[in-house]
């Protein structure tokens, strides 16, 4: 896992436009019309952030007749996905100790 391309990815997913336009394209490919109504920013605005989000590699798009369509790029996603993935093991040992402490509780109080 390529840290310096996490550190991108969450710095550029960061920003609430950007974050709205990767949840918006989850339900699936949006043309920048669909994207600009729905989300209710300008037409320059969605373009420039769709820009930034296709350099980072997190949306590619196509072109069908005049429009251009975006979707989601699944790669990065998998690596953020492997990354957040890497704190279970921190949650498995505390939820571990609670159940450890619970069952100490219940034993000495006869329960």
């Amino acid at each position: 896992m390529n840290i310096s391309a996490l550190q991108h990815t969450l710095a550029t997913i960061a920003e609430p436009n950007r974050f709205n336009i990767i949840e918006l394209l989850k339900k699936g490919p949006r043309s920048v019309g669909e994207i600009v109504q729905t989300l209710g920013i300008s037409q320059p605005h969605a373009s420039r952030h769709l820009r930034i989000l296709s350099e980072a590699g997190l949306v590619r798009s196509r072109s069908k007749a005049q429009q251009r369509i975006y979707s989601l790029e699944a790669t990065p996603f998998q690596e953020l996905d492997e990354w957040f993935d890497s704190f279970s093991i921190l949650w498995e040992e505390r939820l571990d100790q609670f159940e450890d402490y619970m069952l100490d509780y219940h034993n000495k109080e006869g329960l």
